[in-house]
């Protein structure tokens, strides 16, 4: 076996390599599908090209974390992996909460 694939198994705590490539797959999903909101979301704000590139970069940014972590659990959900994804969500929540000095 693949030593990445090996230390990703170790890491991640999960014995299949059919999981990991799920998992793996599940990322890839929600990549491509991430790439995919900025027309819409221009097309909802009604930017054009006279729109400054500063407003258009910072409302991409604010749309793609989260909608990326939506689609992380879609992709995840649809692929078997949900629980998985919600872990990582959770952990990465609590992660954000400290760092805000929330929790």
């Amino acid at each position: 076996m693949s030593g990445w694939l090996q230390r990703t198994k170790e890491r991640w705590g999960i014995e299949s390599t059919t999981r990991i490539i799920l998992i793996m797959l599940v990322f890839s999903l929600a990549g491509m599908a991430i790439t995919q909101i900025r027309p819409p979301v221009w097309h909802l704000f009604h930017f054009t090209d006279a729109t400054p590139t500063w407003i258009k970069v910072v409302t991409y940014i604010l749309l793609i974390f989260p909608t990326y972590q939506i689609c992380l659990l879609i992709f995840g959900a649809l692929l078997g992996q949900f629980r998985f994804f919600w872990e990582k969500e959770k952990k990465m929540g609590r992660w954000f909460l400290r760092r805000l000095g929330l929790r």
